[in-house]
């Protein structure tokens, strides 16, 4: 007898990160609207924001075939009603499938991309966000205020042995990529694990 195989993926980093980043977005999303998430990856963040903000569409996008079906996975076992079918989208393409949104959210991707999905996030989100709509993103970041954490130097020393392209961004130069494409700097929350939460809104 043959048995379905549970296409889910799952990272103990996204259970262990998904409320503090609730919390925030609580504070940072309109109460109805559509919300774009770039780089869903395995879907577990977006499946428990529907979950927990039911008044909001929510839009999964990922370039991964494998993602995306992780997501659709989760978002069957779910069965959430409020969470379209995910999209084949890079940062990078422009202009992005989607009519406007009224957020977008991009969790863990800035530093494990090149620079050029970071521009291309923000030239998306420039572009597709309704007058006043937030960024949010959440990551390692290096701060011009403070040091580097050995444990976030460790990091970027592993992601950059493994891509040249890859490594902590300097958040100063995030905000200007940023401004360059009408998305004001609005705070930088501290997260847990040494990350930040970083919120833009659309001017």
């Amino acid at each position: 007898m043959a048995f379905a195989t549970d296409l889910r993926r799952s990272t103990p980093s996204a259970l262990r990160n998904r409320d503090p980043i609730l919390d925030v977005l609580r504070s940072v999303l309109p109460s109805t609207g559509l919300v774009l998430e770039v780089a869903s990856g395995t879907g577990q963040h977006i499946v428990h924001f529907a979950r927990e903000l039911p008044a909001l569409i929510w839009q999964p996008s990922d370039p991964s075939p494998a993602a995306r079906e992780s997501i659709a996975a989760w978002v069957v076992t779910e069965r959430r009603g409020n969470i379209r079918e995910a999209m084949d989208l890079d940062a990078v393409q422009s202009p992005w499938p989607i009519e406007e949104v009224a957020a977008v959210i991009c969790i863990n991707m800035v530093h494990i991309s090149p620079w050029e999905a970071t521009i291309g996030l923000m030239h998306g989100a420039g572009e597709a966000l309704v007058s006043g709509g937030a960024v949010y993103l959440y990551g390692p970041y290096r701060c011009s205020d403070r040091s580097l954490d050995p444990s976030n130097l460790a990091f970027d020393q592993d992601l950059r042995a493994r891509d040249v392209r890859w490594g902590l961004r300097d958040l100063d130069s995030v905000i200007q990529c940023a401004a360059n494409h009408g998305l004001e700097f609005e705070r930088a929350i501290d997260m847990p694990a040494n990350n930040l939460s970083v919120i833009f809104r659309r001017i």
